[in-house]
């Protein structure tokens, strides 16, 4: 090498140039941990992060198996929320109590039993981080920067804990959160709201899922596709002359007109009067199935009637 420049920079980092040594390459960074003696950048962050090189999460963006300040997510939370038909077809803003953490009250959140304070952590010297030596050779030397075991990233440790908290300074509490519930939710789904969860030191919050489950109701029945059924008792005269009557809806009362000798069983439709469509803009129907009112007490003059009316069918 006769320039001197070069030269320089090879004395410096053993390659040819830090501009080629830090380019953003992963297959340069895999040449330059060969030639000290490793088969690559990835077996280097296997050997010492237990593989996960290219596993990327919120504590590490660039897949590199750091753990800057967070390091784990903390609880899920799940909570049941019960809802009528009237409360689906429409939407609703929610408030629900959740499990929750708050500040002790005892050691005012510092985890430390009261009258102590924490200490700095001798294993890192308070900065939260301890740094290891990989590999060193004449060229180069490569130092590993990860979260400290002892004070697990704080910096500072606590002697004496409280004992109210057990030295974690946040005990359970329950909180009220305002959630809403879009039009058409069905039984069984789950709402997830992404960091609503529970946290401790350290954490991540973790999720909140909420179970849905609709409440049975006393004239309706949820099918599928936001239909909903409804079951019309009639006399044997209405089925048979015909008849008007007032059907109930979740939207209100409708008018119907029944024709002369409707059969038990049959089906209408009243359309639009179902559910909206979970994510959707249409609504199901209301399915009406007709059902025979039969009495169960008769005078006498009544019972002749029947036996006459029948008596005449067979004529």
């Amino acid at each position: 090498m006769s320039d001197d420049e070069k030269r320089k920079k090879y004395d410096k980092y053993g390659h040819v140039g830090s501009e080629e040594v830090f380019r953003g390459s992963e297959s340069n960074f895999d040449e330059i941990f060969k030639d000290i003696g490793f088969g690559g950048i990835r077996d280097i962050f296997e050997q010492f992060f237990g593989g996960g090189f290219s596993a990327r999460n919120r504590s590490d963006p660039f897949g590199f198996g750091f753990n800057f300040g967070r390091t784990n997510k903390g609880e899920d939370t799940v909570v049941d929320l019960s809802l009528s038909l009237e409360e689906v077809i429409s939407g609703k803003n929610e408030t629900i109590e959740v499990p929750s953490l708050e500040k002790c009250s005892v050691c005012n959140g510092s985890g430390c039993s009261p009258g102590t304070k924490t200490k700095k952590c001798t294993s890192c010297n308070g900065l939260g981080q301890t740094k290891r030596v990989v590999n060193e050779n004449r060229f180069s030397t490569f130092v590993t920067v990860e979260t400290c075991r002892m004070c697990r990233g704080v910096g500072e440790i606590v002697e004496r804990p409280c004992r109210n908290c057990k030295a974690s300074g946040k005990v359970p509490a329950r909180k009220k959160i305002q959630i809403e519930i879009p039009p058409g939710i069905e039984d069984g789904m789950t709402l997830q709201l992404t960091g609503r969860g529970i946290s401790y030191e350290n954490e991540y919050p973790g999720d909140l899922f909420i179970r849905i489950h609709i409440k049975p109701h006393q004239i309706f029945q949820r099918l599928e596709n936001g239909n909903i059924l409804y079951s019309l008792k009639l006399k044997f005269t209405e089925l048979a002359l015909g008849t008007e009557v007032v059907i109930p809806t979740l939207y209100g009362s409708e008018k119907f007109k029944i024709p002369a000798g409707t059969q038990i069983d049959s089906i209408f439709k009243l359309r639009g009067k179902g559910i909206p469509m979970h994510n959707q803009r249409s609504k199901g129907d209301q399915i009406v199935r007709i059902k025979l009112d039969i009495p169960t007490k008769l005078t006498e003059r009544q019972r002749w009637l029947i036996k006459e009316l029948d008596d005449r069918k067979n004529m």
